[in-house]
């Protein structure tokens, strides 16, 4: 589980990142490239505007307009000479405070998406580090010395931070920023927050390269690629996954159907009595009921995969299997959700099991049974026609006493 969730984090936005860096490199070594890399930060904050709107992804688009602000901040307020090397001005490491710490704040924060009060309220939230950066700006003009001695405190060995040229301060929120995201990422893994991981991986990694050759807008870039990325991907998973069960939602089974050819087998499944267990006993029980069932079908053997079809139906896909080939996998499916007795959640009931039982009253336990119909594909038939042998073979289980397999 825990291997699962860190490639989750790695794959694809960590290995995206790599290849933007390596872009970067790119434009140094071949001066051909760059025609390309110049215009690669605007095509991504366009194109990420773009499809954030398009799907109501509110945090993403909030993201995207802090990684042009610090963009601009580092390309437009920090006084930079190609002869010296650079330091790490002030502006530059109020940004790396202000842009992790930005990023992680949003990963924290429900999506609400665009067309809502709270989208322009934490569009107003970016205001307060903006408004930070600007002051850092000015105190260093005003006062340039104690500005810069308050960068460059000291509170850990020296070499604790050498390896990141931003001062301590810097250091120590922005690795603060990243860690958090870490942790967020491993407690409730999605796409989005990867994303928002990866890309403040990458502003840690711009700030630390300084302005100089515009490192760090092509670094800056480079995060708001990994969210693009994490967008499409969030899209594709409303689109082809259920939320509710995690299984493959029926679009997906729809195209997979199209790509087979030969022989396959479809089985639909339906939990037994579903309406009349939601009346009595409340649709979050329902729900439970369903992710149970879903658990076991997403286990089943024979090289089949599992879909919600939609409300209490759920599909099996065998490709390459006849029903005479499945059969025994069915059976034992249908046999390993029989076998699960369902332990109803009461009122008083704490929501995580306890170390030890309580004393009192035994919990109510309900049995749950699935009926199965399947079918195989056979010459010149289309994969409706399969589908619809699958709900009539279901229809005869049902009708023949539930909790069977019929064919």
């Amino acid at each position: 589980m825990l291997t699962q969730k860190l490639m989750a984090l790695v794959l694809p936005e960590g290995l995206l990142l790599a290849a933007a860096v390596a872009l970067v490199h790119w434009e140094a070594a071949a001066p051909q490239a760059a025609p390309v890399v110049r215009a690669y930060p605007a095509v991504v904050v366009v194109a990420g505007a773009l499809l954030a709107w398009r799907f109501g992804r509110g945090r993403v688009l909030l993201a995207l307009v802090a990684l042009t602000l610090a963009a601009a901040a580092v390309q437009w307020l920090v006084p930079f000479d190609g002869s010296t090397p650079f330091a790490g001005p002030e502006i530059v490491r109020a940004v790396a405070m202000a842009l992790p710490a930005t990023l992680a704040a949003l990963a924290f924060l429900d999506e609400r998406g665009l067309h809502t009060i709270f989208w322009l309220r934490r569009l107003a939230m970016l205001a307060v580090p903006a408004a930070a950066v600007l002051a850092v700006w000015l105190l260093s003009a005003v006062y340039p010395a104690a500005t810069a001695g308050a960068f460059d405190a000291a509170f850990l060995p020296p070499a604790a931070l050498a390896w990141l040229p931003l001062g301590q301060p810097a250091a120590v929120v922005a690795l603060a920023a990243v860690l958090a995201l870490v942790a967020r990422a491993v407690w409730r893994p999605d796409h989005e927050t990867g994303a928002f991981l990866w890309a403040a991986v990458a502003a840690v990694i711009a700030m630390g390269a300084g302005p100089a050759h515009g490192r760090a807008t092509l670094y800056l870039a480079n995060a708001g690629l990994v969210l693009v990325a994490a967008t499409v991907e969030t899209a594709y998973a409303m689109a082809y996954r259920d939320e509710l069960t995690g299984l493959a939602a029926r679009r997906a089974l729809d195209d997979a159907l199209k790509r087979l050819e030969g022989t396959y087998t479809v089985a639909m499944v339906d939990v037994d009595h579903f309406k009349a267990f939601n009346d009595t006993y409340g649709h979050e029980t329902g729900d439970q009921v369903l992710r149970m069932v879903a658990g076991r079908l997403a286990r089943v053997r024979g090289g089949g995969q599992a879909f919600r079809y939609g409300g209490e139906e759920f599909a099996l896909l065998f490709p390459g299997k006849t029903v005479d080939a499945c059969a025994p996998h069915l059976e034992a499916v249908r046999e390993s959700v029989a076998a699960a007795t369902f332990a109803l959640r009461g009122r008083e009931r704490p929501k995580r099991k306890p170390r030890s039982p309580r004393a009192g009253a035994a919990p109510t336990k309900v049995a749950v049974t699935v009926s199965i119909g399947a079918a195989h594909s056979r010459a010149s038939a289309a994969p409706e026609n399969v589908v619809k042998a699958a709900d009539r073979a279901l229809y005869r289980a049902k009708q023949g006493g539930r909790n069977r397999l019929a064919r």
